[in-house]
């Protein structure tokens, strides 16, 4: 698709209209494959039933074009109403840009870097995990599956919640930005404890609480990184900080679950009950608090750094 990426110099306001309308979409898809998950999962579905939400879910993914090729004809015609073209450059391009080294030279980079393993890296320990630890509390095949395609869900809903709630209480409150990053970790805490306990349901809640959290710590990380680093090098020193979602996860995978799944289980390796991953979750969860201190402490270094940068922007 990157033949049809074109880069723009300034945003035009009349965008932003076709920008609600597809994150619109994506929600009405959202809701309707959710819907159609816990109907499979609840009462099940016939082979025509099936056919015809198939059938109703292109149609709607398709709905995205028809957005798209509205925006580029409305976005020709304004072309053409123009006498001469129009650029618009970026203060932010203007003002100095770390480098990686530099960036790695930070206190601030490791605060972003720790706090995303203790949260991305559990969060990815979990789904990589989720089946084995459905599969010891004895959920069914049916239930496994729609557990992995709803945490797919709310890790979306996450990205995009925290994407659009920080923007609003940046630009109206002038919250700083790891401010969500801390309380995302605390939510992911919560679901840490929530599956620990293995109560009746306590997975699907578990899995949705920090699905969500995992999903928002997306969407934030890669933002808070453009913004306190600039754009310039922002591919390298995301990417950077991107690390610490595979090292968090080996490390919570194989050296905390896989190895108290491994003292409890019995010879062939299996295990049943709540308390096959309990230590393992208890774990993870203190390790989550622990993240949001950290990223905490990343919000009180930063706290002037965003109240300057949100002025900015309203003066401009």
């Amino acid at each position: 698709m990157m033949p049809f990426v074109r880069a723009y110099d300034a945003v035009v306001a009349g965008h932003k209209k076709y920008l609600n309308g597809l994150s619109s979409i994506s929600l009405i898809v959202v809701s309707y494959l959710m819907i159609v998950i816990l109907v499979e999962n609840v009462i099940g579905m016939p082979r025509s039933m099936k056919i015809c939400s198939f059938t109703l879910l292109v149609l709607l993914l398709g709905f995205p074009l028809f957005v798209a090729v509205r925006a580029h004809n409305e976005e020709k015609e304004r072309l053409l109403s123009l006498d001469f073209p129009v650029t618009e450059r970026s203060t932010l391009l203007d003002t100095p840009k770390p480098n990686t080294s530099n960036a790695i030279c930070t206190i601030n980079f490791w605060l972003l870097f720790m706090a995303m393993i203790c949260g991305m890296g559990s969060g990815l320990a979990t789904i990589n995990n989720i089946r084995q630890v459905g599969e010891s509390l004895r959920y069914s095949t049916v239930q496994l599956n729609s557990l992995v395609s709803l945490w797919s869900i709310w890790s979306f809903l996450g990205r995009f919640g925290a994407g659009y709630i920080s923007d609003a209480y940046l630009h109206s409150h002038g919250w700083p930005r790891p401010a969500f990053i801390t309380l995302s970790l605390v939510i992911m805490a919560l679901g840490h404890i929530v599956m620990a306990s293995g109560f009746l349901g306590s997975l699907y809640i578990g899995s949705l609480l920090v699905g969500l959290a995992y999903g928002s710590q997306w969407a934030l990380m890669p933002t808070i990184t453009s913004e306190i680093f600039r754009i310039l090098h922002m591919g390298t020193i995301f990417y950077t900080i991107g690390i610490a979602s595979p090292v968090g996860s080996y490390i919570f995978s194989v050296k905390v679950i896989g190895y108290f799944y491994d003292k409890v289980a019995s010879e062939d390796h299996s295990c049943y009950g709540s308390h096959c991953f309990r230590t393992s979750f208890v774990i993870m969860a203190v390790m989550s608090v622990l993240g949001s201190l950290i990223s905490f402490a990343l919000f009180l270094r930063t706290k002037k750094f965003y109240a300057t940068l949100v002025a900015k922007r309203i003066l401009k």
